[in-house]
């Protein structure tokens, strides 16, 4: 049986492993369309379940707030985690399976941008079936009305990383280690986000 110290030494050398195997590239490329819908006006949306949920709402959080940059245009950002009542009222009345979807009818506008962050990606079930299924939806509605997507995941990437038009992966098989690099990752766009914003010259940026 592992003593404190060896959990601890290992957790973090798993940490470690994890930084040296995310890709650069596909962090970039979250970085840079989130840029261009900054640019443009669009409206963000960020969804996950679970721990995800809660590192949605602080993404939409962070966009909203720490991008700011005085005499600039701010950040559209929401959350379609944080309305309990109508969570649940369309969990009841449509089933969980359309949750985010049924949500983003409402406000979803060609060229915004929708958020999906999911641990497994959409693979794997439990008791109440298939994971995360909600979230591949919303994908499926929003690619349909001209929104761009952005995935985060873990483990393989799951169904999540072949739909979306970008995706970062933690490739490891730990929840609490994805849930953990999750807002990581959305710390470090956020905070580059503010500086692109900071460092552009809306002159030449149209709205």
């Amino acid at each position: 049986m592992l003593q404190n110290q060896d959990y601890i030494d290992k957790y973090f050398a798993e940490m470690e492993e994890i930084i040296g195997s995310i890709r650069r590239q596909d962090i970039d490329q979250v970085i840079d369309l989130l840029f261009r819908a900054w640019k443009r006006g669009a409206t963000v949306f960020v969804m996950g379940n679970g721990g995800s949920a809660s590192t949605a709402t602080h993404f939409a959080c962070d966009l909203q707030k720490v991008t700011i940059v005085e005499g600039k245009k701010r950040f559209k950002a929401l959350a379609l985690n944080d309305n309990i009542p109508l969570a649940s009222a369309w969990i009841n009345d449509s089933g969980f399976e359309n949750l985010f979807s049924e949500q983003l009818r409402n406000f979803l506008e060609p060229g915004d941008v929708v958020i999906a962050i999911s641990v497994h990606g959409g693979v794997g079930q439990d008791k109440a079936g298939l994971w995360s299924q909600n979230l591949l939806r919303a994908v499926e509605y929003a690619k349909e009305k001209g929104a761009e997507t952005i995935g985060f995941s873990g483990f393989d990437g799951g169904a999540l990383k072949e739909m979306v038009d970008a995706c970062v992966v933690v490739p490891f098989d730990s929840t609490p280690q994805v849930e953990s690099f999750h807002a990581v990752l959305e710390h470090l766009v956020t905070f580059a986000l503010r500086q692109k914003i900071q460092e552009a010259d809306e002159g030449s940026i149209p709205g």
